[in-house]
Order: C-alpha cells, then sequence, then structure tokens
C-alpha cells in the first residue's frame, strides 16, 4: 500500500471512497530489557526527554504501522483513512 494513500484525514483530496472494507489495525506489545529500564531510570534523574523509552515507543508505533498497512492490503484495501493512535499500559 502506498503511504501517501493513508491518512487521518475522512477524505484524501482527488480520490472517492467506494467502498469501505472494514476496521483494520495494527497492535503491538513491548517492553524494554531490565537493563534499558535501569538506563531509563537513571535518565529521569536527570531530567528532559528520556531518550530510552522514546525510542521504544518510536519503534512501537512503527511496528504497529507497518501492521496495520499489513492488514488493510490484506484485505483488498488501496488505502486507510481516519487512522488513529492509542496506547495502554498493560503492567505497571
Amino acid at each position: 500500500m502506498d503511504r501517501s494513500m493513508v491518512t487521518t484525514a475522512f477524505t484524501i483530496d482527488g480520490y472517492r471512497i467506494v467502498k469501505n472494507l472494514g476496521l483494520v489495525r495494527g497492535i503491538t506489545v513491548r517492553s524494554r530489557s531490565i537493563l534499558g529500564t535501569m538506563g531509563a531510570s537513571l535518565q529521569t534523574l536527570i531530567g528532559g526527554n528520556i531518550s530510552l523509552f522514546t525510542q521504544l515507543c518510536e519503534k512501537t508505533r512503527e511496528e504497529s504501522f507497518e501492521l496495520m498497512l499489513q492488514h488493510g492490503t490484506g484485505m483488498g484495501g488501496n488505502a486507510i483513512i481516519g487512522i488513529r493512535y492509542d496506547t495502554t499500559e498493560v503492567m505497571q
């Protein structure tokens, strides 16, 4: 699927929606290793951007996005409109 055909908007200029194939999603659950968690904890003492968690979040978002594209393509879609990102904490 062409990434230019994926949007958070509910339309894509110059295109018409002719068929809704349903909901697509990309779900992933990730955690840091114990060493990564300890490193991030040390970064919180200094303050500012906690780069280890930022990298984890970015990797998780990218993986979820790719899974969503695969799901949409597998359903026969050529575009995904109205996408949203959501996060949930599963464990403390």
